[in-house]
């Protein structure tokens, strides 16, 4: 018999994910939400780690699945975190830890796939004018003061 405050735990168990600010020359990856949560909203590839998969190995097969791209991570961004009311969607009601790497994109178009309506590269402006939610943007803006500290410009 299961005792009731296992339950509760259970029902409420904090979610790890990973993400990806992807860029191809000075542009960067989006992608469109096909499925819920966040339905039609434009945002980072990303998605659940699996059990006993490394985190960078986990951004890498999500960017995949979701945009049909290879990459090469660059390193990370930050840990960022969504709490039930603190996003713009009312519906979201999970407790998620995202880690957020920004990675180069080394092959392949982007091609919709798995929980992506669409996916496509956009300027630096019009991906910060496209996402919906301020972590999202926070985590680009930081991804691009990295990578500019990283990559020599000529």
């Amino acid at each position: 018999m299961k005792h009731p405050i296992n339950q509760r735990v259970s029902e409420r168990q904090i979610r790890i994910g990973v993400g990806a600010v992807i860029f191809r020359g000075d542009d960067i990856l989006l992608i469109e939400r096909g499925k819920p949560p966040f339905l039609g909203r434009w945002s980072i590839p990303g998605g659940g780690l699996r059990h006993g998969e490394r985190l960078e190995d986990a951004v890498c097969r999500e960017v995949l699945e979701e945009t049909g791209l290879r990459i090469r991570v660059g390193g990370l961004i930050g840990v960022f975190e969504a709490r039930p009311g603190d996003h713009p969607d009312p519906t979201f009601d999970l407790h998620v830890v995202m880690i957020d790497y920004w990675a180069e994109w080394v092959s392949g178009e982007p091609v919709a796939g798995d929980d992506a309506a669409a996916a496509e590269f956009a300027p630096k402006a019009e991906a910060l004018r496209r996402v919906s939610w301020d972590e999202t943007r926070r985590a680009i803006e930081a991804a691009i003061k990295l990578r500019d500290t990283v990559i020599e410009r000529p």
